[in-house]
């Protein structure tokens, strides 16, 4: 450390002041700002603090040197510690100048040997690049034989007279070099592509002549058994022929020729023979059962049809079922434009199979059809035939001798069914049925709907199409019921001409009756028998008994009877009696639709004619056309309207008379309005007895206006009509 006397420390100012030393400043000013928590400085103070224990001026005098000899002690520290790794790196020094000259020399060596194995080198080279080119001509050549030339063993199998996986193996290699040649004549190999193509094309047609020969005597076979079963090597051979349409009609045709007899006789021997062993029994022993005949022959051609079908599917169409043969793979699949063709091949070899049994088949339906079968035994045979038209149509088609056979026979039927309508209609109508006393259907018509309920539940029973559809079932119903229609007409046309003899001669015998009888008698004989209840019509008609007289000889001169009622009642019975029964039934909702309108009608003339007879009776039928023309009518300028009092009809004396007979039909007994009590359904009777009655009620209605009317000129028009419409509406019960 450097100590400064005080004389270099301090000095004299000018003004008497001192002051320190700049270079002491300095040193004191970077003393005073260093910072004594340095790390460094603390570790340095630290190590000083090991060597530096005494603190006197010598000590601080000798520090630097003190220093300077701690850090020559620790350099020979580290020198002495560092001889072991010199040495250790002199002698790896040693080493690589000794690794060195041996490179040297190696390198050496190898400049000596590259030039004297220089040529041996670009030989070898040069030979390897040959033997590269070599491999890969010898693959061209592989290449080229395997796609455009048989083997040995290929053309071994395709000349072989066995046929077996190796023969469509060899087929399958045939159609791809042939392929394989339609491209090398794009290319300028064309006159190799030609013979190639000729070459391959002498092998391929000798195949598919010896392959076609193979499956005709294989098809041949088919026909010795009654379910053959078809290999998977046939099934090959067969894709194969569908590349030769020609040779592959040839096998089809041999197909359908085979089965064409195999089913026929199966056919004749299942009608004559039965099964083996006699069951199941021949059809032919059920030959008296029409039904049962019929459904068992063509319930064997339906078996046999799907049999037959699943066979032919199998042999002319084998990639429409599973095929997991080996060969299978081998040859492409039909595309599917195709699938209409193999439609059409198995439509025409089916047809042809199935062309054998069609005419012992027609000819016994023919012969069930001509021994004139019941009616419902028919109509089940015509469902039955239709039935099997549509379901055979859609597993073989339409257009085929089976199902045109069908369509004949099923016609044959239905023309069976209405033939027999028919004549039973004829023969009802040529003998039409008496009317009963009681007006009740006769038996002919409950006869008819019993049959036509039978024939319902057949139809409902029968059984389905593909197609899900019925027949229509309106012209059955009508074949059944309009003659019975028909002839409930005529008896009824026949019952009303006959009555209208009978009602002169009754009208007559009325007339003496009424002569010999006291007015009264005559009149109210059957009032005695009213209810107590009845006390409005009991006084009324006290009030009109003294005319009665007059009342008794108006009635009997005005009396028209009504011989249309008992006809009408009869047909209302007669449709209500074929309506009743088919209301329940979906199939007639129309036919009933039509009854219930004709019934409807049959009501309303009924009522008409019956209120008209009551007005009739009473003279006022003759008066209503004044009356409404007094109130609906309006009058002109140059025809002014004339009372109705002034008119002779309408005068009030002769109204009066009529208006006693009214009020006496309405209140004079119970049996004096119709009551219809032989219309058999009680709704319908009680429907016409109101009709009927507000028929009476409108036409009073309207005579009551026309005589309250001022304007025709009755002088007491109250006294003439004394009861007001409301008053006869509760009297008829309306």
């Amino acid at each position: 450390m450097v100590t400064s006397s005080p004389s270099t420390m301090t000095s004299s100012s000018p003004g008497g002041a001192t002051g320190v030393a700049p270079g002491l400043a300095r040193k004191l000013k970077k003393v005073m700002e260093s910072r004594t928590d340095n790390p460094d400085l603390l570790s340095s103070l630290n190590t000083l603090s090991t060597f530096y224990t005494d603190n006197t001026p010598q000590a601080r005098r000798n520090l630097r040197s003190s220093i300077e000899h701690r850090s020559l002690s620790i350099n020979l520290q580290f020198l002495h510690a560092s001889d072991a790794a010199q040495q250790a790196l002199d002698r790896v020094e040693a080493e690589v100048t000794s690794l060195a000259h041996c490179c040297d020399e190696i390198a050496k060596a190898l400049n000596s040997c590259s030039a004297s194995t220089g040529d041996i080198i670009s030989t070898t080279e040069r030979l390897k690049q040959e033997l590269e080119i070599t491999q890969s001509r010898q693959e061209i050549v592989n290449c080229f034989l395997r796609d455009y030339q048989l083997s040995n063993h290929e053309i071994n199998a395709l000349r072989d007279e066995e046929l077996n996986e190796d023969f469509f193996k060899a087929l399958a290699h045939v159609q791809e070099i042939h392929a394989n040649c339609k491209l090398l004549l794009r290319t300028h190999h064309q006159r190799a592509g030609l013979e190639l193509m000729d070459m391959m094309a002498v092998y391929q047609e000798g195949a598919y002549e010896r392959l076609c020969r193979w499956v005709q005597s294989e098809c041949r076979k088919l026909g010795d058994t009654d379910n053959p079963e078809v290999g998977e090597l046939l099934k090959t051979a067969v894709r194969c022929l569908k590349e030769r349409p020609v040779l592959f009609k040839y096998c089809a045709e041999e197909v359908a020729n085979m089965r064409h007899n195999a089913l026929f006789r199966r056919f004749i021997s299942a009608l004559t023979r039965g099964g083996p062993g006699g069951m199941p029994r021949p059809i032919e022993v059920h030959a008296h059962d029409p039904l049962r005949y019929v459904g068992d022959m063509l319930g064997w051609l339906h078996q046999a049809l799907a049999s037959e079908r699943e066979l032919v599917l199998a042999l002319l169409d084998p990639d429409a079922s599973v095929d997991t043969g080996r060969t299978a793979s081998q040859f492409p699949k039909s595309p599917q434009n195709d699938s209409s063709k193999s439609e059409s091949d198995l439509t025409f070899v089916l047809d042809r199979i199935f062309e054998g049994v069609c005419r012992p088949f027609k000819v016994r339906v023919e012969q069930v059809l001509q021994s004139q079968p019941s009616l419902i035994i028919s109509y089940k045979l015509s469902n039955t035939l239709e039935f099997y038209s549509y379901t055979i149509s859609d597993l073989l088609g339409r257009d085929t001798a089976l199902c045109n056979t069908l369509g004949v026979l099923k016609d044959a039927a239905q023309k069976t069914f209405f033939d027999i309508l028919k004549s039973r209609g004829e023969k009802l109508l040529r003998y039409p049925p008496l009317v009963p006393v009681d007006l009740s259907p006769p038996s002919a018509v409950r006869e008819s709907v019993s049959l036509l309920l039978e024939i319902i539940e057949t139809y409902n029973s029968m059984m389905l199409s593909a197609l899900g559809k019925k027949p229509s079932f309106g012209p059955v119903i009508s074949a059944l019921l309009d003659p019975i229609i028909q002839i409930c007409e005529q008896a009824a046309e026949a019952h009303k001409s006959k009555g209208s003899g009978h009602s002169l001669r009754r009208r007559s015998s009325l007339e003496s009756d009424q002569i010999r009888k006291p007015a009264v008698d005559a009149l109210w004989s059957d009032s005695s028998s009213a209810p107590k209840s009845q006390e409005l019509n009991g006084n009324f008609a006290a009030a009109y008994v003294p005319h009665a007289d007059v009342f008794a000889s108006v009635i009997l001169s005005l009396m028209p009877m009504n011989n249309e009622a008992p006809s009408n009642i009869f047909l209302i019975n007669c449709l209500c009696s074929i309506q009743q029964p088919l209301l329940r039934h979906e199939v007639a909702a129309e036919y009933v639709k039509n009854l219930g309108e004709m019934i409807d009608n049959r009501i309303r003339v009924l009522v008409e004619k019956e209120a008209n007879a009551v007005l009739s009776r009473c003279g006022l039928l003759q008066k209503m056309a004044h009356f409404k023309d007094s109130l609906y009518k309006e009058p002109s300028s140059q025809t002014p309207k004339t009372p109705l009092a002034e008119l002779e009809d309408t005068s009030p004396a002769a109204l009066s008379e009529c208006l006693r007979a009214f009020f006496g039909l309405v209140l004079g007994s119970e049996s004096s309005l119709p009551e219809f009590e032989q219309m058999q359904v009680p709704k319908l009777r009680s429907e016409a007895c109101i009709q009927v009655a507000r028929s009476l009620a409108e036409a009073y209605e309207l005579i009551y206006t026309a005589i309250m009317d001022p304007s025709n000129g009755y002088p007491d028009p109250k006294s003439l009509a004394r009861h007001p419409p409301d008053q006869i509406r509760t009297i008829l019960g309306i």
